[in-house]
């Protein structure tokens, strides 16, 4: 059985997505960040960074949300969710990935830790107004690149989507805005089932 560790709308929640995608068999387990179960012998001995989202699969344990996405696409898949290895088509599956967490989520994150995540006496009030700069001047990238396509890549979609929707829905949270054209994206990918599945299943367990 699969076990994904983490909260429900953090980066776990990317990976939960992937996994009602692919409609596999998994469960999750809840850690309280605020009562630091991120940093008990058992789970640093998961992840000694503390961090979420954590995935073990039949005695393999990893961490780093994009390359647990990766690893489930490609063993699972089918030929689903990522193109073909070495097409041009993989290529820019690449570079979205890599764009996404790099130029797009990067921002959003240093607003978070600067919030919330970083010790008070560790936060610097003033970066929050450069994060929003690096945010904005990413996000109008990603509205120049975003295809008329139902995703990225044409009519089928992939992992980077799942990523890219999902970064955008934390860009939301943090009260970002966001250009139109992916707005209207993020709210299409938002309307898909097995994300409310991913969701609803790991907010039922807030308690494990």
């Amino acid at each position: 059985m699969i076990r994904l560790y983490g909260t429900p709308r953090s980066r776990a929640l990317r990976v939960s997505w992937l996994l009602e995608e692919l409609e596999l068999p998994w469960e999750f387990h809840f850690v309280d960040m605020a009562k630091q179960q991120n940093r008990t012998p058992e789970f640093l001995a998961l992840n000694p960074c503390g961090k979420i989202p954590v995935l073990e699969d039949d005695g393999l344990v990893l961490t780093e949300s994009a390359a647990i996405m990766l690893y489930l696409a490609e063993r699972y898949g089918e030929g689903r969710l990522l193109p073909k290895p070495g097409t041009a088509a993989s290529g820019h599956h690449h570079q979205w990935l890599s764009f996404v967490i790099t130029e797009l989520e990067q921002p959003l994150w240093t607003m978070g830790k600067h919030r919330f995540a970083l010790p008070e006496e560790q936060r610097v009030a003033a970066i929050q107004a450069t994060a929003v700069w690096e945010f904005n001047k990413a996000a109008a990238i990603a509205e120049q690149w975003l295809p008329d396509s139902p995703f990225l890549l044409g009519d089928e979609l992939t992992v980077a989507d799942i990523l890219l929707a999902h970064t955008l829905n934390w860009a939301t949270i943090f009260e970002q805005q966001i250009p139109p054209k992916l707005a209207a994206y993020r709210d299409r990918l938002n309307l898909r089932p097995a994300m409310k599945k991913a969701l609803d299943k790991a907010s039922a367990n807030l308690t494990d």
